[in-house]
């Protein structure tokens, strides 16, 4: 699987730092390139391995790793095996520069990650932003690159602690993520986290901006999608298949968060 956005900017060009490009490969391609590539750029890898070139060094870049490159900087990259699934972001922005050297990418380097699964929140939204909409999406998405940068910079430190709210999200996102396909509710999600129902309600609100239910049918939208675009499954099927109680409850919440039906979706 593989998708790319590259927006058309407009009203966001206005913010200290927004979203240029966002994408990723599942097999990440052979990139070089000199000093004319005017963006930083953010990798990180869920999968597989490549290899990062600069400065006359060579670094594996592996599951659980990510690097940045400024803008103006040689480099290259290619895989090491057969899968290296790599996610980039490419922010812009009159502030971008001292944004980014605030939280330590200030120079080109290779770093580990604690955990991708809130990265992995914060760059689905990204996404989904601007595949909903082609006019506003990337004024959303910039949104969305503020709090994944901050949470970047958290899973990149070595030194992180890990608080109990981190502990009960990272858990319940790592349950739905397995799990999206079976039926999932408040309870079981309460069980998973050691929390509350009230509680962790909070702590979604407050850590993801959304509710737990609401992020599990996100969740299922997304892998929904997926299928839509990679398979010839039925909507009826996919609706089965994601975890959806019935195909017209399926529609309506597509339609709900995305702005279309799955049918049209297919076609696009």
């Amino acid at each position: 699987m593989f998708f790319y956005h590259y927006p058309i900017i407009g009203a966001e060009s206005k913010l200290p730092i927004y979203l240029v490009s966002l994408g990723m490969h599942d097999c990440q391609p052979y990139v070089k390139r000199g000093n004319e590539y005017i963006y930083p750029q953010i990798f990180y890898c869920t999968k597989g391995s490549g290899v990062l070139c600069y400065d006359n060094i060579k670094i594996e870049i592996k599951a659980g790793t990510g690097f940045f490159i400024p803008a103006f900087y040689p480099h290259e990259y290619y895989p090491a095996e057969e899968i290296w699934d790599n996610h980039w972001i490419i922010p812009g922005g009159y502030d971008c520069d001292r944004l980014l050297s605030d939280i330590g990418f200030d120079k080109p380097q290779v770093f580990s990650l604690n955990s991708t699964k809130l990265l992995d929140h914060f760059f689905r939204n990204m996404h989904e932003a601007l595949m909903s909409d082609n006019l506003q999406g990337n004024l959303r998405a910039s949104g969305y690159l503020y709090s994944f940068l901050i949470e970047l910079e958290r899973c990149k430190s070595g030194a992180r602690l890990i608080s109990d709210t981190n502990i009960a999200i990272t858990k319940c996102v790592d349950y739905i993520d397995k799990n999206y396909r079976e039926p999932i509710t408040m309870e079981i999600l309460s069980e998973v986290s050691g929390m509350s129902k009230q509680y962790l309600c909070r702590l979604f609100r407050n850590t993801l901006d959304t509710r737990p239910m609401e992020y599990v049918a996100k969740r299922r939208i997304q892998a929904a999608k997926e299928l839509l675009t990679g398979t010839k499954m039925s909507i009826e099927e996919i609706s089965e298949q994601t975890g959806f109680c019935d195909s017209s409850y399926f529609c309506k919440l597509f339609r709900r968060y995305e702005g279309i039906t799955p049918t049209q979706f297919r076609k696009y």
